[in-house]
């Protein structure tokens, strides 16, 4: 199942893609019983039971995709975003020549909340904070059962989908205000999510996803996740140990090589550009980059 939020009446509601065939439309059917998506994941199977119900149902209410906005799937996670760092091997590369060190292990950091946006959402960027602002195509996993010192053969028991997410850094501030990681990926409405969360059962190997990233059709970004250094069981069984992690909490698996202030000469997302974040089988966004008004 494919789970959004939308926007409606100045609300916010829940929402199942149904998936046209041939030239019908792509429906959103509208989940009344619950109201956003941690409300589905803290309902566990009786959750995911009463959207199946919902999804089958001929008297749910539906809407044609095309005419929604969409809303970030998750706007409010459990804690900030959990994200890993050089968790691909040619970026692990990359990242270590720029910073003068032999590659390591991921880094874990995290990212606030408020960084979060909408999958179509514009992405206002201030030149007063930062003119360096670079890009990161991510899978990122959603978390629906707590756990802490979580086994690797067990991991996968903790996931309740995956989304798409950019982690849009603003280069200067994470390395020139002391290595501040949190900082310069926490700017307001910076990382567009989405377009919804799929859930686990319809991704039959989450090490099979291709990535990209384009700026105005272009494409600066090209990995996939079999090429991750840390998989994603592996992950969680490393996020976890001596650490609880909460139903309704994003893990950012990290990003391939192809950023932009690693190429030579360095590139910047700039206002007029139009920047898609696309993982092949879960999603896209599409954001365009403006000023930040007065």
């Amino acid at each position: 199942m494919r789970l959004l939020m939308f926007k409606v009446d100045g609300g916010r509601r829940l929402g199942a893609l149904r998936q046209g065939s041939n030239d019908e439309r792509d429906e959103v059917v509208e989940i009344s019983e619950l109201a956003d998506l941690r409300a589905v994941i803290d309902a566990g199977d009786d959750g995911l039971a009463r959207v199946r119900a919902a999804l089958s149902s001929s008297r749910s209410k539906s809407r044609p995709l095309a005419d929604l906005e969409l809303l970030a799937p998750l706007d409010e996670p459990r804690g900030n975003v959990i994200a890993i760092g050089r968790n691909y091997q040619k970026h692990a590369e990359e990242t270590a020549f720029m910073d003068g060190r032999e590659p390591a292990p991921p880094t874990i950091f995290t990212k606030a909340i408020t960084s979060l946006t909408e999958p179509f959402a514009d992405i206002a960027i201030d030149a007063g904070i930062s003119d360096k602002i670079d890009w990161e195509v991510e899978l990122a996993v959603l978390i629906g059962k707590p756990g802490a010192n979580i086994k690797r053969a067990r991991a996968m028991d903790h996931v309740f989908g995956y989304t798409v997410l950019n982690d849009v850094t603003a280069r200067d501030i994470q390395s020139g205000w002391g290595g501040q990681y949190f900082k310069g990926k926490s700017l307001d409405r910076s990382s567009p999510t989405g377009p919804w969360v799929v859930t686990k059962d319809e991704v039959e190997n989450p090490q099979a996803l291709k990535l990209f990233l384009r700026v105005n059709g272009n494409v600066k970004q090209e990995g996939d996740t079999r090429d991750m250094i840390y998989p994603v069981d592996a992950i969680i069984e490393w996020v976890s140990k001596g650490m609880t992690i909460l139903p309704g909490t994003i893990i950012a698996t990290g990003t391939p090589d192809g950023v932009g202030f690693a190429r030579k000469p360095p590139e910047y997302l700039k206002p007029g550009d139009v920047m898609e974040t696309e993982v092949r089988g879960i999603g896209l966004l599409r954001n365009r980059i403006v000023s930040a008004a007065g």
